[in-house]
């Protein structure tokens, strides 16, 4: 496991960039991080990294947001999805089969089916407005 700090949203979505430099394709990245803890900055960085093209913005009423590129993501908003049956029917799945990576925000909601797929964990905790700890498990940077 990895930490690192982070002073402000531009340094979190840095720290996307490089994360995603190391990614396989199809990696599922399963967040985890309160309400305006930094989630979709870092994943601003990640999607730039990956070559995306689309703007990213947070799927908490989409529940999922699909950015183009070389490297595509789909971007996941797991709290309101309980089952394996609506992780399914979102679409999730078919996003690994085509190579994607996923980024699923709020994924202690599904923690038993997404351990079986040996997800790169992201953790990241505010400090105080600008600071945030992130810590990151599954993966070298």
């Amino acid at each position: 496991m990895a930490e690192f700090i982070t002073r402000s949203p531009e340094e979190t979505a840095a720290l996307g960039r490089r994360l995603a430099d190391v990614l396989p394709d199809g990696a599922i990245i399963a967040f985890t991080g309160g309400l305006g803890a930094g989630k979709t900055a870092f994943c601003r960085g990640l999607a730039e990294g990956l070559g995306c093209t689309d703007p990213v913005s947070s799927p908490t009423f989409a529940i999922v947001n699909y950015y183009r590129g070389p490297r595509p993501m789909a971007h996941f908003d797991l709290y309101r999805i309980h089952t394996e049956n609506d992780l399914a029917a979102a679409g999730f799945y078919d996003y690994l089969d085509q190579g994607a990576i996923v980024a699923a925000e709020w994924s202690e909601n599904l923690a038993p089916l997404l351990d079986q797929e040996n997800p790169v964990r992201v953790d990241i905790q505010p400090l105080d407005p600008t600071t945030r700890r992130i810590t990151i498990e599954g993966v070298q940077l």
